[in-house]
């Protein structure tokens, strides 16, 4: 019994230990006050399915030896650009969903492959360069929002006649429709069934591909290069395509997160996409050389669900809104966790 105990500890981890601790803690402090748990657990429960491919996105980059994709944004755009299409031709429902889907995903491609032929020559600095990467397409894309020659006036500025606007609705298209696909109530807890079915398919997809004579060739490059190389496997081949598969998968991860939330954020918005990202795959048990499908979906319901409960309780307990604070604190405080420990693939 006490073997198996250690064994636990050992697979889980301290940290996400202490984290499962303290929302236990939290939980306990919110059924005491007016707060609602089936509620929190709820907007938990949407906030998972609604990032967490977004963290699945960082497994291939990670696997393929390229490191944490700060450079999400790329694929993000690819996503809106989609979503934004689907809007224009006021596509409705599961078929505006799959529209945006059907168009994000070969310009993700295409955008996958230019940002590989830039990170393949940058081997060792990928983290660097992705962050600056992403911050640079996302100002560059500022650009094209102001002439982007779209005509639905749900989309552009009503003044003038050209340009998207900053923040556009999905209400009249497809906002909701894997929150409200098969959805239940239980004991006052609502469950997003289609949400959370659709990211569980991704998920196992992403499992399933890492189980191909791709995927574990992809995982011995980014393991170990020099044995790949004289095994005969190309370095820049494999590296290229985990980087594609991240961008294809923020894409599909945005047109997720766009349907659940509602909104479209354009110009700045999708700047710090991938901070959130990185913090829940390095929560979930991943460090910058090893990262599994179960790292990802520990982290997102870990940091989701922490910063879901953590949010309403503190503002219960303390007067002020802190919560925007206490979310870049962890964040950030994550991430600076995992680049700064003294070997990459020790457990987290």
């Amino acid at each position: 019994m006490k073997e198996r105990l250690v064994a636990i500890y050992h697979g889980f981890g301290l940290p996400r230990l202490i984290i499962a601790g303290f929302l236990l803690l939290l939980l306990i402090i919110a059924a005491g006050t007016e707060l609602s748990v089936p509620g929190l657990l709820s907007d938990a429960l949407v906030r998972i399915g609604q990032n967490g491919i977004y963290v699945l996105a960082m497994v291939p980059s990670i696997q393929a030896g390229v490191g944490l994709n700060f450079g999400l944004p790329v694929g993000v755009i690819c996503g809106i650009v989609g979503v934004l299409v689907a809007m224009e031709f006021t596509l409705l429902g599961f078929k505006g969903f799959l529209v945006a889907i059907l168009l994000a995903v070969p310009l993700a491609i295409g955008a996958g492959y230019l940002y590989s032929l830039l990170i393949n020559r940058v081997a060792g600095q990928e983290m660097m360069v992705g962050t600056y990467v992403g911050f640079s397409v996302v100002a560059g894309m500022c650009i094209f929002w102001l002439m982007a020659p779209f005509k639905n006036p749900a989309l552009i500025w009503p003044v003038g006649g050209q340009g998207l606007r900053v923040t556009l609705t999905l209400a009249d298209t497809f906002a909701g429709v894997l929150n409200n696909f098969l959805a239940f109530e239980i004991f006052g807890l609502k469950v997003p069934t289609g949400l959370l079915l659709f990211y569980g398919l991704i998920a196992f997809i992403v499992w399933l591909f890492f189980r191909t004579k791709a995927g574990v060739a992809m995982e011995v490059v980014g393991r170990n290069p020099r044995f790949a190389a004289a095994s005969g496997l190309s370095l820049n081949k494999y590296r290229t395509l985990g980087i594609i598969m991240s961008t294809v998968l923020a894409a599909i991860g945005y047109t997720v997160y766009a349907q659940s939330f509602g909104f479209v954020q354009l110009y700045n918005g999708p700047l710090m996409t991938a901070f959130p990202a990185v913090a829940g795959v390095l929560i979930g048990g991943a460090s910058t050389r090893e990262a599994k499908v179960r790292h990802a979906i520990l982290g997102v319901v870990l940091f989701q669900t922490l910063l879901t409960v953590a949010m309403p309780v503190t503002n219960q307990l303390i007067e002020g809104n802190i919560s925007e604070i206490a979310r870049v604190v962890v964040s950030n405080g994550m991430i600076l966790y995992a680049l700064t420990r003294a070997t990459g693939g020790e457990q987290a």
